[in-house]
């Protein structure tokens, strides 16, 4: 049974704007967390953590980098099922809360100098707890974000989901800009830290934002129809399977991100760039990223998902070779313009439109544990790309070859596989996830495949 699809404009159910900015403030802390933590893996944790800050020290710790990622599927499935059992709201506070309140204990970890060998195992399980955290903040943000969004006008508004993740990208960078440039006896001893107790403040903020802002009128509709899923997961892989394995390769286009803001770092370090300049190469990157990502919302909303997101993804893989290149000579404003072409013109075409592609290949009493669950499959790649690109030589001499070699493979995993996916920028909210080859439901009575 279907219901009348809402005039264009926003009912007095939705307040579009008021999720776009909590999704994006939200965003924004758990991912100011979460990067301070892969800012920090190239070019602290190495001194602190591991006795000698060689080689061997810096591939262990973009390991303990890739480790949440590890805890991202388990957490995806648990929150997922939460999600979708007892609301978007309230999985989505206690995402913030575990993030910051596992950042800040970062901080307050001993040294490797203090306790040897316990000082990386507890780094670890704090790294653990950031990502069971992530697992569920861009799905449920850019759910809740979705399912308040206008019906023309989705991708955009779920774009500022992603657009709050290099706004955390950029105040984990400026977080760490001044610590660097601080005596080496300060930056390794208390320095470090302070970007992690910084946390506290920007969780509390974000909280008060966040916990103001009513559940998504999707669930609100689904749970005063009793057509919640009882086992989200369940009805998940037996109506959803493919779309889930379809966003499991898509989302491997994470590890460009990746590539970008920390890899890139350390190969950058090695070819010679001073250590604040490449984080300002983050940070210039990601504010114009900022502006470009709404837009290439709004171009979705226009001509459909899926020619916007295999654009930015096999723009990366062009650009990439390219930007890293530019970081062995002298002319830092070609390295710059190559900085934000790459990642702000090209990777930010894919970022922005994934949170209304993905959630809109699942109908809303699977939609959060869907895109939970597929992302953090995906986005495995993307948590041991340094370690491994690492181990293969990408921050050597001509290491620029490896991490060119990897970035183009991953794009075109990701665009053939968002090639498969049906277009779905002009179907209703109500109709997602019903229609196409998965056997999707949304209510009690079956739903039969057109």
């Amino acid at each position: 049974m279907t219901t009348t699809a809402p005039p264009p404009g926003t009912s007095p159910s939705k307040t579009p704007r008021r999720a776009a900015v909590a999704s994006f403030l939200g965003s924004a802390v758990e991912y100011y967390d979460f990067f301070i933590f892969g800012t920090a893996a190239a070019l602290i944790f190495p001194h602190v953590f591991f006795p000698d800050a060689d080689t061997n020290a810096q591939v262990m710790s973009f390991a303990t980098f890739g480790f949440a990622y590890i805890a991202r599927p388990v957490g995806a499935i648990f929150l997922g099922h939460f999600g979708d059992r007892i609301g978007r709201q309230k999985v989505l506070v206690f995402t913030l809360v575990l993030m910051g309140m596992s950042t800040f204990i970062i901080g307050c970890l001993p040294t490797f100098s203090a306790i040897g060998w316990f000082a990386p195992v507890l780094l670890v399980l704090c790294r653990l707890m950031q990502g069971l955290s992530a697992a569920g903040e861009q799905a449920g943000a850019s759910s809740m974000t979705l399912e308040h969004a206008p019906e023309n006008r989705r991708a955009f508004f779920t774009s500022w989901t992603l657009t709050g993740t290099q706004g955390g990208q950029i105040l984990a960078a400026l977080a760490f800009i001044p610590i660097l440039a601080a005596p080496d006896e300060f930056t390794y001893s208390i320095g470090w830290r302070i970007p992690f107790w910084l946390s506290a403040l920007v969780v509390v903020i974000a909280f008060v934002v966040r916990r103001s802002l009513p559940e998504s009128p999707e669930f609100e509709s689904a749970k005063s129809k009793g057509e919640l899923a009882k086992l989200p997961v369940a009805d998940l892989l037996r109506d959803h399977w493919r779309d889930v394995l379809r966003v499991v390769l898509c989302a491997t286009i994470a590890a460009v991100s990746t590539v970008f803001g920390s890899l890139a770092i350390a190969y950058g370090i090695s070819v010679g760039v001073d250590k604040e300049l490449t984080l300002w190469l983050v940070v210039a990157a990601n504010a114009v990223a900022i502006a470009t990502q709404p837009l290439f919302g709004m171009l979705a909303d226009r001509i459909g998902r899926k020619p916007v997101f295999v654009y930015g993804a096999l723009a990366s893989a062009v650009l990439m070779p390219f930007y890293l290149v530019s970081m062995s000579q002298p002319n830092m404003l070609i390295v710059f313009a190559l900085s934000v072409a790459t990642f702000s013109c090209g990777y930010a075409a894919s970022n922005a439109v994934w949170p209304a592609f993905y959630n809109e290949m699942f109908s809303r009493r699977v939609r959060f544990s869907g895109v939970a669950i597929g992302t953090q499959l995906g986005f495995l790649a993307a948590g041991f790309t340094p370690s491994i690109v690492t181990a293969l030589g990408g921050t050597g001499e001509n290491g620029w070859v490896v991490i060119s070699l990897f970035t183009a493979g991953i794009a075109v995993l990701a665009s053939v596989a968002a090639l498969t996916a049906r277009e779905t920028a002009h179907v209703p909210t109500d109709r997602l996830g019903l229609d196409g080859t998965s056997r999707a439901v949304d209510a009690p009575e079956p739903v039969a495949v057109r």
